[in-house]
């Protein structure tokens, strides 16, 4: 029988996810009825994919009954479209976005600029007068032996 280590376990897998869903600026996002995205299924649109995969939990998670629509369409080297994503508010209005060469944060950003409100002028103006970003920058996530090791 191996021997217990002797060490203390880190955050549980649910713990980190938690974390992540419910960090600040927390999307609430008010104004907004429904979300279409569309990207390239791969090789293209980096932003949008990324924006996906890391924004788009969170805004599900901070607003439950938001309609949100991701297609993903097969793009071939010669086909020169691109991505975009449709943002219908409650007042029956829509706009589309350009999402063609843009970081994930911009994204989610000009989304927050958007269909927010006032709530997120404010958040602003207080991270502006302690002089910190509105979105926090990404954080460059570690590899090999730098993610085990503490």
């Amino acid at each position: 029988m191996p021997r217990k280590p002797k060490t203390i376990p880190g955050p549980s897998r649910l713990s980190v996810i938690l974390a992540r869903l419910t960090q600040e600026p927390r999307p609430y996002l008010p104004n907004l009825k429904s979300l279409r995205l569309t990207y390239a299924y791969r090789n293209d649109h980096f932003g949008a994919r990324h924006f996906v995969k890391e924004e788009l939990p969170r805004i599900r998670y901070a607003n439950p009954t938001i309609g949100i629509h991701v297609d993903k369409k097969l793009k071939t080297k010669e086909e020169t479209w691109k991505p975009e994503m449709v943002v219908e508010l409650k007042n029956g209005t829509t706009h589309k976005l350009d999402l063609d060469g843009k970081w994930s944060t911009t994204i989610f950003s000009e989304l927050m600029e958007l269909s927010a409100g006032s709530w997120w002028q404010k958040y602003k103006k207080e991270r502006a007068a302690a002089g910190e970003p509105a979105i926090p920058p990404p954080q460059k996530a570690k590899s090999g032996a730098a993610a085990v090791l503490p």
